[in-house]
């Protein structure tokens, strides 16, 4: 509720406050009322994951294998940390692009996993903690790059763009759990995002399946699990409002914070 969030934005300007800039982005996780803070190895994150999402960016929808990409570890900000649309700061080449919001499950890995070693039904022993994020996206430069047929790495990393709430740990959620995890973003008290799992193109247990494939999962790797339909423009001054609606179990952790 209200005395949570507000416990949570105290806790992340204790941590920005006493470390200055820090040397690596962290992610926060909450457990019990205490943070504990773990560095963030590789940011991976799976695009086109809603049907309804492709379809609104005039995208097609996969169905073979999903749409993986990477933005920067110091791409990474704190919703509750007043900086997470720094790179529009005037002067910044960027200043005046809009910047689109897409709201995301993340997931926070908590061990090494070699690759190619995530059984099937043995995924969530290598999650740390789940959480809710911000993939920000530079629209106009996303779409100039696609119709060039370059990488659009440039439209998603940069100063602030994967902004985090904090994390609860994944010990709460069992498997039974997953499909049923929902998420909501609202922008100004209107309701823009309603996630739901069970809505996702790839699931869960395959999205981690799908990396450990090709790579070792690393402790603090994060991934972005896609965003539902609805994305649109956040401009600063906005009020972000980011929560679980279920399970019971995540539904507690909710985050208020102005887009600074």
């Amino acid at each position: 509720g209200q005395s949570m969030a507000s416990a949570l934005r105290s806790v992340s300007r204790r941590l920005l406050s006493s470390t200055g800039a820090m040397a690596m982005p962290q992610a926060e996780v909450v457990e019990a009322g205490r943070s504990t803070f773990q560095p963030i190895a590789n940011v991976w994150c799976i695009g086109r994951n809603y049907a309804a999402h492709a379809k609104e960016l005039g995208n097609s929808v996969p169905t073979e294998e999903p749409v993986l990409f990477l933005k920067s570890s110091s791409s990474v900000s704190q919703l509750t940390g007043g900086n997470t649309l720094a790179a529009l700061e005037a002067g910044s080449p960027i200043a005046a692009e809009e910047i689109h919001y897409e709201a995301e499950l993340v997931l926070l890995i908590g061990e090494h996993v070699p690759r190619g070693s995530l059984a099937a039904g043995d995924e969530l022993r290598c999650l740390r903690a789940v959480g809710l994020g911000l993939d920000l996206t530079r629209r106009g430069k996303q779409t100039e790059l696609k119709k060039a047929g370059l990488p659009w790495s440039v439209s998603k990393a940069f100063e602030g763009s994967a902004a985090l709430t904090p994390f609860l740990p994944a010990s709460v959620l069992t498997n039974a759990d997953l499909p049923n995890i929902s998420f909501e973003l609202a922008i100004n008290e209107t309701v823009k995002q309603i996630g739901k799992v069970d809505h996702m193109i790839f699931d869960i247990p395959f999205q981690l399946r799908y990396v450990n494939q090709l790579v070792p999962l690393l402790p603090g790797d994060l991934l972005f699990t896609g965003t539902p339909e609805g994305v649109g423009p956040i401009r600063r001054g906005d009020n972000v409002r980011m929560r679980f609606l279920s399970p019971e179990s995540l539904s507690h952790l909710q985050v208020l914070a102005p887009v600074q």
